[in-house]
């Protein structure tokens, strides 16, 4: 196998000392990756070819000579992905194949006693980066309706449109539902719509509430296809105004509306159906009991309540390695701040005392990694729209955070579960005995 140096496509004249001092260090770092799939450019042009054989999955751009030094050091997660936010580091092509090598590239003690030497060329003219200005400051207790609030000012910031770029038609903002992984986007959520409809059972004359319903995709849904009373309640204002103005377009003022409102303080007559797709997420392992008590005492005996949310698929990581290098913490800066993913047995006994019954559960997994890369595809191909809208620092922290999502699905480090609960009347839970979820006629 031919080495780095002489795989590489050189300009003419000789190496500057710093590039030199780079692609020595990229032999220790890019060692781990080897055969690689993948081409590396510097910030001169001079480019790595993958290893011999191998076409390149994407290029990895170094956009100058401190670039590895930002990536790497302090080790840890968070620092790669600001250096990608900030631009010292790109990709061009397949991000989710790029970021799914992070586990394989590592900067352990072996590689910083080979580094030592080339620190001083790296660290030459090398300046603190700048500090990033979009990461979220909080105030308050964790969790409590007004913190809650400002969380997801912090995620919809963004704004309505820059959602829609990249979201289906009727901007649903969780994974959708492939029968055929042909599908387009626009035909997986209205398929995952009518899947938590026939869950829930719906059927003409149901009153049903959506906690957390985004721009209105579902009411909608609902009282289009299934007849019922639909209420939503988000706490973005955005978000509600631009649902009000497509319950609007669709003729359905009648039978579905959209309130800004928190689902403790909900003051409403029973529902015969509940239900909450990706609210989970953000209400805290502290509060799950009084989520799920709220949604015992919103539902009618012998109602439904289906909870849809992303879980970690193995219990947390506590060690103090994960707390040193902070992992997961790119999200909670930049992206939802306070959200923390409760396991499956955690929202389950959540549930359970709090006096719901669990019925029935399914995973999702592979579903929202493939929603994720539609949702990459198409922002990608809006990304001059996306720059306008949320800057380029915006487009960046999308793009990468989505990317990671993809491959967090991808390697089952994450997982999306739909659990359906009733509230027993009396032992009867009006299910059928199979999983005929459809609605009776």
């Amino acid at each position: 196998m031919a080495t780095p140096a002489r795989a590489m496509e050189r300009h003419r004249t000789p190496a500057a000392p710093d590039t030199r001092s780079t692609l020595r260090a990229l032999e220790v770092l890019l060692a781990p990756l080897a055969p690689r799939d993948f081409a590396v450019r510097l910030w001169n042009g001079e480019t790595l070819a993958p290893a011999a054989g191998r076409e390149a999955r994407f290029v990895l751009v170094l956009t100058h000579p401190a670039s590895l030094l930002r990536m790497f050091w302090p080790p840890g997660e968070l620092i790669v992905a600001e250096a990608f936010v900030r631009g010292d580091w790109d990709v061009e092509g397949d991000l989710v194949h790029a970021v799914s090598l992070r586990e394989r590239l590592r900067v352990g003690p072996r590689e910083l006693l080979a580094l030592a030497p080339l620190a001083p060329a790296l660290l030459r003219g090398a300046r603190s980066p700048t500090p990033l200005s979009r990461a979220a400051h909080l105030r308050g207790a964790k969790h409590t309706p007004g913190r809650d609030a400002e969380a997801v000012r912090h995620h919809y910031e963004a704004g309505n449109d820059f959602y829609a770029l990249w979201l289906d038609e009727r901007m649903v903002y969780s994974c959708a539902y492939f029968e055929d992984p042909t599908r387009s986007l626009d035909e997986a959520q209205e398929a995952k719509l009518e899947l938590v409809c026939s869950k829930l059972r719906l059927a003409p004359g149901d009153r049903l509430l959506d906690i957390g319903c985004g721009w209105g995709g579902l009411v909608t849904w609902a009282a289009e296809h299934h007849g019922v009373s639909a209420l939503g309640i988000t706490l973005s204002p955005a978000q509600a105004t631009l649902a009000r103005e497509r319950i609007a377009a669709r003729g359905l003022g009648s039978r579905c509306r959209v309130e800004v409102a928190d689902y403790r303080t909900l003051s409403a007559e029973p529902f015969d159906k509940v239900v909450s797709v990706g609210m989970v997420e953000h209400v805290g392992l502290a509060r799950l009991g009084t989520y799920f008590r709220r949604a015992y005492e919103l539902l009618r005996p012998g109602g439904l309540f289906l909870n849809h949310g992303i879980s970690p698929a193995t219990p947390r990581d506590r060690s103090l390695r994960a707390r040193l290098l902070r992992e997961g913490g790119f999200v909670q800066r930049y992206v939802f701040p306070d959200g923390e993913l409760p396991l499956l047995d955690e929202t389950a006994r959540a549930a359970v005392e709090a006096g719901l019954e669990l019925r029935d559960v399914e995973s999702l997994r592979e579903h929202y990694a493939l929603t994720l890369r539609h949702w990459i595809s198409r922002l990608e191909r809006r990304r001059a729209e996306a720059e306008r809208l949320v800057g380029v620092t915006g487009y960046r922290i999308w793009r990468l955070y989505m990317a990671g999502a993809a491959d967090d699905f991808d390697r089952a480090r994450n997982t999306v579960f739909q659990a359906l609960y009733v509230r027993p009347d009396g032992g009867r839970s009006g299910l059928p005995l199979t999983r005929a979820y459809a609605a009776p006629p």
